[in-house]
């Protein structure tokens, strides 16, 4: 791998092939895990602040963050050994948190992710000078076809255009120059570290709003964020040990599965119809991911 992150070479040709098969089904677990998150925050979305919202789900995530650093066999100490990647890793996961939590609230869940699922096509442009991977013409010409998908999706001359569609498209960015980051560092940080430190960060910035937008949370409500809780910390072991095994490349498309669930929890949860421009625009966005 580029970058001077030393990764151990396996047997020529079949060990990379399962190690890109085991990154991809990691990473299909992991976006199964993150689109219950996103469902749940969209549920708790009527009634609650975004802040508050992640800062409930925060608070339910600090006991299973102490148990994993507590049992977590790998030798070494919470402090990152590359501090300039781990401090732009928690930067971009406020970033991405927040506003992928307000896009979720403002927006039905399909129309969200149809601009969520831009990401793997931003990490294909980031991978050049993040990751020292090559853009060719195919992936050049899949940028642009996932580009027009979007716009297929999304009908700007029939979709009123708002701040939720450009929280999911700026989260879009953030979240993928994180997921770049962890391909750069996983194979130098220890998973508690890439774990450990944007998660606190994340309570401690949204526990800051708290005196400005908290409302009492029913013991239903507190079970969901619980939920939310699981569902997240599930959803970053997933995706780190994803993108350890294969390279970014290989693990971004399968966030593309979410387009199932998008279509399956919205229809069932909130009552929400996929459209058939929605859907075209949404599969022509997966295929030039893939």
């Amino acid at each position: 791998m580029a970058c001077g992150v030393a990764i151990r070479e396996g047997p020529p040709q079949m060990s990379r092939r399962s190690q890109n098969l085991a990154g991809a089904g990691l990473g299909l677990a992991a976006f199964g895990a993150y689109a219950c998150y996103d469902a749940s925050a969209k549920f708790l979305g009527e009634g609650y602040h975004p802040l508050q919202i992640i800062f409930a789900a925060g608070a339910m995530c600090m006991p299973l963050l102490l148990l994993y650093v507590l049992v977590d066999p790998t030798p070494g100490s919470l402090q990152p050994r590359r501090p300039g990647m781990m401090a732009l890793r928690v930067v971009g996961t406020l970033v991405n948190f927040i506003l992928g939590v307000w896009a979720f609230t403002l927006l039905p869940l399909a129309e969200a992710y149809a601009i969520f699922f831009t990401m793997p096509l931003f990490i294909a442009l980031l991978a050049v000078p993040m990751l020292g991977e090559k853009i060719d013409l195919t992936r050049g010409l899949a940028v642009l076809m996932g580009l027009v998908g979007v716009i297929v999706a999304l009908d700007p001359s029939q979709t009123a255009l708002g701040w939720g569609h450009a929280a999911a498209l700026v989260g879009a960015l953030v979240g993928a120059m994180n997921y770049c980051i962890v391909r750069k560092t996983g194979a130098v940080e220890r998973t508690a570290v890439l774990l450990a430190w944007p998660l606190l960060a994340l309570f401690f910035v949204t526990a800051a709003a708290m005196p400005f937008v908290y409302v009492p949370m029913s013991a239903a409500h507190m079970g969901i964020t619980a939920f939310m809780a699981v569902t997240l910390i599930a959803g970053i072991l997933l995706i780190i040990a994803a993108y350890r095994r294969a390279p970014a490349i290989v693990v971004a498309p399968m966030q593309y599965s979410q387009i199932a669930w998008a279509a399956l929890l919205g229809h069932f949860l909130f009552g929400e119809e996929v459209g058939p421009r929605l859907m075209v625009g949404m599969v022509l966005v997966a295929a030039a991911g893939i």
